[in-house]
């Protein structure tokens, strides 16, 4: 996990994916948490991709760093409301309080991922696959 996670902050923004039907959308995104265990990703209930997730908890998240290293993890997220996640998020990043607060009434959300992989790849060929189950 902590692997997971060093290279998605280090490789910032990466670039989270859902559907709608059946037209696939992506769009960067830049925080990721681990919490109990589990790896975490969070984005507006107001937006699209929330409500996306919602109707479809399958999404995949791909980044690349400089020298030909990506990772892409795919599965199947659960939502969780857990009040902890968010004091977490603004712990890790602060600058989130201006958007998500009583003023704005905007609320953030939280998927984690509960079963699927994170694949580590590079342009020679590399492959190494890491199953996740939370």
């Amino acid at each position: 996990m902590e692997r997971i996670i060093k290279f998605l902050e280090e490789n910032a923004p990466f670039f989270f994916a859902t559907t709608d039907g059946t037209q696939a959308y992506v769009r960067p995104f830049g925080l990721v948490l681990e919490y109990e265990g589990r790896l975490y990703f969070s984005m507006g209930t107001y937006k699209e991709s929330y409500r996306q997730l919602v109707a479809n908890p399958r999404f995949e998240v791909c980044a690349a760093d400089d020298s030909g290293h990506w990772i892409r993890i795919r599965g199947k997220g659960v939502i969780d409301a857990d009040p902890a996640l968010e004091t977490l998020a603004f712990e890790k990043s602060p600058e989130l309080r201006n958007i998500y607060n009583e003023q704005t009434g905007h609320k953030l959300g939280f998927i984690y991922l509960a079963e699927g992989v994170a694949e580590f790849c590079d342009m020679s060929g590399g492959y190494e696959c890491i199953h996740v189950k939370a």
